[in-house]
């Protein structure tokens, strides 16, 4: 019985050693599992996240008709933003704005803010905010383009959504793959769209989300949160404040930040400051810190963190670069899905600021150039972008 009992101790303790070794392995791939989970599918993997297409759209819509066409968008932009930093924030602004006023098809606010003519348009704050050097861009990209792929063969919409991504990523930001295959429309923005399809600066996320239901059923909360991360490597111009001051502050700002910005706003003008005071051409998750810190730039951006049911969403980005990086390209993903135009809707643009010779609508874009920019005018900053 002794030596049976002896004999058995290895045999216990080895039973042990390997029962301890399966928990830990248990936990730890628990562990890892949880910690991916919060991290929001892991890396910038975005694959078991991605949202539902509309149909008409593919990953590899020009696989035969321009299969070059996302490395020359990207090559472009990459270069570009080398150059420029601050072209980065403008093509993503533009992509904004085209999404937000009719959908991400359509192409309108490209035109509408560059139709008008006269003395006014210097001053026009869609030409001070919105930077011409993303209009030269994108049409630039046009050309490129319609070169290697031997005709009109990508929409303008769609190069517009490809520029916005490799934007985000030439400054450092993720990386996430966007469906393929809008089409631009012959129609232009009325005032009535631009009144309609842009928030103000002052609008608190009650509103702000009022609006997104409007223009999406699939865009929610997380959404409203996510999408103006952008602002990262964003600016914000004084003359919002010469607008909409102090209306547009939020009462919760931090003393101390209120009073950098008073005095580096002049009285009037449309000086550009920095969204994000800690890095302002890195994309990354800082101007949620900025919101934690009560550093946001205007109401609708700080009320993403005053209210109750959006702090968590800003608290969690604040924590977590890598769930905001995962988060921002689902959300760019449906918002530019957003009413778009496919199949035999629409038409590809040969110039991404007219259309086509030939288009139906007869004039209207052109009639209503003049006042369109007016009301541009006031909203051009509605979203901050």
């Amino acid at each position: 019985m002794v030596c049976a009992r002896t004999a058995s101790a290895p045999l216990l303790a080895a039973a042990l050693v390997a029962a301890l070794a399966v928990a830990c392995s248990l936990v730890s791939g628990a562990y890892a599992a949880a910690e991916q989970e919060a991290a929001g599918a892991g890396g910038n993997d975005l694959r078991l996240r991605q949202p539902p297409i509309t149909r008409g759209l593919s990953f590899d819509f020009y696989k035969r008709s321009c299969p070059m066409a996302e490395s020359i968008v990207r090559d472009f932009v990459r270069d570009a933003v080398r150059k420029d930093v601050g072209l980065a924030a403008g093509l993503l602004r533009l992509h904004f704005h085209n999404c937000f006023i009719q959908g991400c098809g359509r192409a309108r606010v490209m035109h509408a803010c560059r139709a008008a003519t006269g003395p006014g348009e210097q001053r026009a704050p869609p030409n001070l905010t919105l930077r011409p050097s993303a209009f030269k861009a994108i049409n630039d990209i046009r050309d490129r383009l319609e070169r290697e792929c031997r005709g009109a063969v990508v929409s303008c919409s769609d190069i517009l959504t490809l520029a916005a991504r490799d934007s985000v990523v030439a400054t450092g930001g993720p990386e996430y793959r966007v469906p393929l295959g809008r089409h631009d429309s012959p129609r232009f923005a009325t005032p009535q769209d631009v009144l309609s399809g842009l928030p103000a600066t002052t609008s608190a996320v009650p509103s702000l989300l009022d609006v997104f239901h409007n223009h999406s059923l699939h865009l929610d909360a997380t959404d409203l949160v996510a999408l103006p991360g952008g602002h990262t490597v964003g600016l914000g111009h004084c003359v919002s404040f010469e607008v909409e001051f102090p209306q547009a502050v939020d009462p919760t700002m931090s003393p101390d930040f209120l009073g950098r910005l008073k005095r580096t706003c002049p009285a009037k003008g449309t000086d550009a400051r920095t969204r994000d005071v800690r890095t302002p051409d890195v994309f990354d998750n800082k101007y949620y810190v900025n919101l934690v810190n009560r550093e946001g730039f205007f109401v609708s951006d700080q009320d993403l963190f005053t209210n109750e049911a959006t702090r968590p969403i800003v608290e969690r980005f604040a924590r977590s670069q890598r769930y905001f990086f995962n988060q921002f390209g689902v959300s760019m993903v449906k918002m530019g899905q957003i009413r778009v135009l496919t199949g035999d809707q629409g038409q590809v643009r040969r110039n991404c600021s007219a259309r086509n010779p030939g288009s139906a609508d007869g004039n209207l874009g052109l009639q209503w150039s003049s006042l369109v920019q007016t009301v541009v005018d006031a909203a051009a900053e509605s979203l901050g972008f």
